[in-house]
């Protein structure tokens, strides 16, 4: 049809940005993939099918309404774009950047079932959004109305205390967000490499909540620095948001050697110095991959994110060890590729069972694996082969294992406050209230450890619980004042 701007997805084929070449890239932390030129986006987003029942929405965590704003970039209308992106999503700049969506959106796209390439829309959305900070269209987030006297408290300020933040402040509520480290932005800042997640990216967004009127207090830690009790006496009530950093162990002989480190130890060492902090644990050696033999166990996003630091950091050698096969990677199969463009050595099941040294860590005993029968999950389980047991060198091994969550009730001196049996704090996933009146939980201290997205549309779940529950506890007071 004459002037039919979308369903382009058979004249046009799918074309991701450009990407910086694997030499040039392992050598900065710089972002990856080039920003998509004006039409090139257009000619992207025109590529949607526009679909009556869009897939890629329902299979994103916040539902963000992708064929619309697709189709308002394709029309060049930039800025109803972006308000619609931003209208479902905190961190629109951040999803385009640091989701899977090859396991999420772009998994689910029918153009991509049909045959003819899923749709970038992580790529356009990061496109919508630079435009829209470019162009100043990216507004602090201050009340739209009158404000309110109540107080919130939010503990963390990882993505979903960020999420729920932005949300209550919009709604008029004085908020105040608890962190321990010294900068905000939790694991986007300290967790996630700067080639997948640039940090000014973070820190103006964090800039334009504090233009809002969101105070941050830094470099505080409940239990120590402030009580658990204190915090809800201050506010009318409290979100826990924390996000889960204790991290799984290997265990086995000699996993306690030095050189055997965790990884969130190592990419936050990594993050602080790309910040220009001084960072003893890398300065001396322990925690930088230069010149080393590195072995990275796990098969997440955490992982990729391990031996790609490496490789920047000029390792001798990285080898990621995952005891399942490739189809069974957790991880981003994105980052997998990316990684083995950079170097990288996939060690497929594959798992460590011993580690030698004197001083330190020198190499690894490890052993294949094969694939049984399915568990309860469905997923086949690992199993040893008999007599598979190798050497590997090693001066450094990352553990990639995963995150738990650290005792609450026993750091914070608060008994009452119900956990579940995994350690994460128990609360209604409807309404993010614990057992505790006031208080609430959001994201990964409440699911699990999980991904950004997710994180996201629980802290905004949980600023609408939030503010529900403060709303019906003024009606009922000024019930009982009558």
């Amino acid at each position: 049809m004459a002037g039919q701007k979308m369903l382009k997805f058979v004249s046009r084929g799918r074309q991701s940005p450009d990407k910086r070449s694997a030499a040039e890239r392992s050598e900065d932390f710089d972002e990856i993939y080039q920003a998509f030129a004006a039409v090139k986006a257009e000619e992207q987003a025109s590529r949607c099918s526009q679909c009556g029942v869009p897939f890629c929405q329902t299979h994103c965590p916040l539902h963000n309404n992708i064929p619309d704003w697709l189709m308002l970039t394709a029309e060049g209308r930039l800025e109803e774009a972006y308000e619609l992106s931003q209208a479902t999503n905190t961190f629109p700049e951040v999803c385009g950047r640091v989701c899977p969506q090859d396991r999420l959106c772009e998994g689910n796209c029918v153009v991509e079932f049909s045959g003819h390439g899923a749709i970038t829309i992580g790529a356009v959305e990061k496109y919508v959004t630079e435009t829209a900070w470019e162009k100043g269209w990216v507004q602090p987030p201050k009340p739209r109305g009158a404000e309110r006297s109540e107080s919130i408290g939010i503990i963390g300020a990882g993505p979903a205390g960020l999420a729920a933040a932005e949300r209550l402040r919009r709604k008029g509520f004085q908020v105040v967000v608890y962190d321990r480290h010294d900068r905000a932005g939790g694991l986007l800042t300290y967790g996630i490499p700067g080639f997948k997640l640039e940090k000014h990216v973070v820190a103006r967004r964090i800039e334009s909540f504090e233009e809002a009127g969101i105070v941050f207090r830094l470099n505080c830690e409940i239990g120590k620095d402030v009580s658990f009790a204190d915090l809800r006496s201050r506010h009318d009530a409290v979100l826990i948001a924390t996000g889960v950093y204790q991290a799984r162990d290997l265990g086995g002989p000699g996993s306690g050697l030095p050189g055997v480190e965790k990884a969130l130890d190592y990419l936050i060492a990594s993050n602080r110095k790309s910040f220009g902090d001084a960072v003893p644990e890398f300065d001396e050696g322990r925690l930088d991959a230069e010149g080393k033999h590195v072995l990275v166990v796990g098969g997440g996003d955490t992982a990729m994110d391990c031996v790609r630091t490496a490789i920047r950091q000029g390792a001798s050698s990285v080898r990621c060890l995952y005891r399942r096969d490739r189809e069974n990677m957790p991880g981003s199969q994105r980052e997998v590729a990316n990684a083995e463009e950079e170097g990288v050595i996939f060690e497929w099941l594959c798992a460590p069972r011993a580690f030698s040294g004197e001083s330190r860590v020198t190499a690894m005993k490890a052993v294949r694996m094969r694939l049984g029968e399915p568990g309860p999950d469905g997923r086949r389980s690992p199993e040893e082969a008999p007599g598979s047991e190798f050497l590997l060198e090693a001066d450094l091994v990352v553990k990639a294992l995963g995150f738990d969550p650290e005792n609450l009730p026993q750091l914070w001196d608060a008994p009452d406050l119900e956990t579940t049996r995994w350690g994460t704090v128990k609360a209604d996933f409807r309404s993010k209230m614990t057992n505790l009146p006031g208080v609430f939980a959001a994201g990964d201290i409440m699911r699990g450890a999980s991904l950004v997205v997710w994180a996201i549309r629980d802290g905004r779940e949980a600023a609408d619980a939030i503010t529900a529950y403060v709303d019906q506890r003024a009606l009922a007071a000024g019930m009982a004042a009558e």
